[in-house]
This record gives C-alpha cells, structure tokens and sequence, in this order.
C-alpha cells in the first residue's frame, strides 16, 4: 500500500469532521467506521447516553448548549484536569465545543478556555454554541494541534479529548503542546493507545479508520517516549480497561477491543 502523506491524512479527517458538523444530531460521529457502527461514534440520536459511558455526569450533560455534545471522544478529560477557578484551559480538536463549555463553568469568570479545531465548520458551530449559551469566557480558533495559534507559555492546563491519535505528527503536538503551556503547566488528555499490535488491514485503512481513532493510535511506550522528547515530566498513561465495552462496537466482530483502548495521559511541563 502506498504511504500516504500527513496532508492527505488530514484531509481525511478534517472531510470526516466536516461532514459531522454540519449533520443534525442524528447522524454519525466521530469515531464511527461504517455507517452500521455504534458507540463513541454512532449513529444514535442519544448522545448524552454515549457521553454517560465514557463517564460525565447528568449535571454536566445538562449544562451545556443544545449541539455542544456530537458524542465524540473516548474518555472525560474533565474528570482527570483537576481544574481550578482561574486557570487558563486549552483544548485540542475542541469540536462543537462540549469540553470547553464544561471546562468553562470550574475556572469561572477569571479564568479562560481556548479551543483549537482544524474544521472551519466545527469552529463554527462552537462559537454559535458559545453565543447561544452566554459563554463569555471561551474563545475557538481555526488551526492544527501541531502548530497551535497559542502564544508561548500563556497555558495553565491542556485537555483533549480522543483527537491526538488522529494526528499524523503526534511529535509535533506535543512539541507545541510544550510551547504553549506555562511552567507547571499540566497536559491531561483522553485518547485511544494501543495495547497489541494492529493488525495491517486495521492499521492501512485509512478511509475508515484513521478518522476513526483506531489506526492511528500509538502504543504506551511510544506516547510516553514522544511526551518525554519534548521536555514533560512525571508522565502516565494509563489504559483503562473498562474501556473496551464500548470499543467493542466500533467494529462490530473484529475483536478491536483486543488492540486498542482508552487511556488517561497526564505530564507536566517542568
């Protein structure tokens, strides 16, 4: 199979982004393969009860604006940023904005979100979220994880929420991730590592699995390597287990739970 560049991987995934943008509710989301899949990416109407299994609250699922929540991600950064009223939170690949408006509501009126999004679209939709839930205090940006439109050192905690693994230079995010964040700054992200080696006609799938957050997904030694290049300190991943009852149904009968799965990922910036 041909190798194909980190342009064209992110023209995959920025059309697949696109396309749940500017759908209603009822269509597909994120991580979807095939349009029989369900789960974190589904296509589920319901997606306040996908949310709930990859752990938010009721409370938080009924705090945000009507269209925030697409049902994507693969985990609750929320539940692992430890927050405070104050902080200045960035969160990569913000999508309609469902993380960011939560993050919004613990750092308060003093404190910031800046969501970066790749997809014109989805950045659009964030803001018209913003507007349509008075939230002051966040601010969403067109621009790659890999070269965020962030200022050096202005960043209290980053938080993202099964995005990175889509990323064709996951170097390079955190690289920049590095950048932007202040000294003691924290990185707490959800994402999907690898726990076997994929197999190679999960991992060449492009058109229906890297925009799926599967064959794109690097093993713990890999992420824990790539965090410690560019400069973290007191590094962990950890996968969680539970996770594989929903990664199950992204490909229904192809035992993907057995190679991937959903993984905490903390690191500071000395």
């Amino acid at each position: 199979m041909t190798k194909l560049t980190n342009d064209e991987i992110r023209q995959n995934v920025r059309s697949r982004y696109k396309q749940v943008a500017v759908q209603e509710a009822s269509v597909e989301s994120c991580c979807q393969t095939n349009i029989q899949a369900t789960s974190c990416c589904t296509t589920s109407s319901d997606f306040n009860a996908i949310s709930s299994k990859l752990g938010y609250s009721n409370e938080e699922l009924d705090s945000v604006p009507d269209g925030a929540n697409l049902g994507l991600g693969c985990g609750n950064p929320q539940a692992i940023a430890s927050l405070k009223p104050g902080e200045v939170v960035l969160d990569l690949g913000s999508g309609a904005g469902f993380d960011c408006f939560l993050a919004s509501r613990q750092v308060g009126e003093t404190g910031s979100v800046i969501g970066v999004d790749m997809t014109p679209e989805m950045v659009s939709r964030a803001r018209s979220n913003a507007t349509k839930g008075n939230f002051v205090n966040t601010d969403f940006r067109l621009g790659e994880i890999e070269h965020l439109p962030v200022a050096d050192n202005m960043v209290d905690v980053i938080i993202s929420n099964c995005v990175v693994n889509l990323s064709p230079d996951k170097q390079q995010v955190f690289h920049d991730s590095f950048r932007v964040l202040k000294k003691g700054g924290r990185l707490a992200i959800s994402d999907i590592v690898t726990t076997a080696e994929l197999p190679p006609e999960i991992k060449d799938d492009l058109n229906a699995l890297y925009s799926g957050c599967i064959s794109g997904a690097s093993s713990i030694d890999e992420i824990e390597a790539m965090l410690r290049q560019s400069g973290f300190t007191d590094i962990s991943v950890e996968p969680k287990d539970e996770s594989k009852a929903f990664i199950k149904d992204w490909m229904k009968g192809s035992s993907i739970e057995d190679y991937i799965a959903s993984a905490v990922i903390k690191a500071i910036k000395p």
